[in-house]
């Protein structure tokens, strides 16, 4: 289980609505340790079971650190880049937004981490992971549904940033349907940065592959062929026994 934690920089005054409770009932935490010149190279860190990052920001100095490998993954898996973690083990707990993972293309394991160091009241752009909910007529029908798009690019408070963006696709109704990152409504204070004629997603017709007909072969052509062959190799035949017996 992740712990949940209050950052110092959220107050009690000032959060009407349970705007701030809820909030923080997603906060994780996540413990790291600070990186110091002429410590383990970075394939070492690996090796000994922790990823190597660094945390950043505005207002944040970058920062190296390392992180137990099996706790980020943890961490990662539930909060993708929408959600605030808060970094402890550097003094006073950073809120971060998981920023860039580097994987190895090989293991597809985290090789490097990126924290950035968020201020409220500042805005962040970030990408949230899209949900599809909804029975479509069109697929009901025998259409099929393309998820052109699986996350938003998105603008917000930290504190506002949701966890996914629900997309219906109940509007899917007939053939040629799209719905456009312009069609989803957004809760309040998000603001849409991906283009807003960029499709989401969208119904098109089956189409089925037709088997390819290969027509028998013409055994009447095959054996002309040959016995013309058979003819040309007796004509030769004869006339070396014409000129031998010359």
């Amino acid at each position: 289980m992740l712990d949940v934690v209050r950052p110092t920089w959220v107050s009690e005054e000032g959060c009407g609505n349970g705007r701030c409770e809820a909030y923080l009932a997603d906060m994780l935490t996540l413990q790291v340790e600070k990186r110091t010149d002429g410590g383990a190279s970075a394939p070492a860190l690996r090796r000994a079971g922790s990823v190597p990052g660094v945390v950043y920001g505005a207002h944040q100095k970058a920062t190296p650190v390392t992180v137990s490998a099996i706790t980020f993954g943890k961490v990662l898996r539930e909060a993708g880049e929408a959600t605030i973690v808060s970094l402890t083990g550097l003094g006073e707990a950073i809120p971060t937004l998981i920023h860039e993972v580097d994987l190895d293309p090989l293991t597809n394991l985290p090789r490097h981490v990126d924290f950035y160091a968020v201020t409220k009241g500042e805005k962040v752009e970030v990408h949230v992971p899209l949900e599809f909910i909804g029975v479509s007529a069109a697929v009901e029908a025998g259409a099929n549904l393309v998820k052109v798009m699986h996350e938003l690019e998105v603008e917000a408070d930290p504190m506002n940033l949701p966890h996914t963006i629900t997309v219906d696709i109940s509007a899917l109704v007939a053939l040629g349907d799209k719905i456009h990152a312009s069609d989803l409504i957004l809760p309040a204070g998000i603001a849409l940065v991906t283009p807003a004629e960029e499709v989401v997603a969208l119904v098109q017709e089956v189409i089925e592959e037709k088997e390819e007909v290969v027509a028998p072969a013409d055994i009447s052509t095959i054996e002309v062929e040959k016995k013309g062959k058979e003819e040309e190799v007796g004509a030769d035949a004869g006339e070396g026994e014409a000129k031998s017996a010359e």
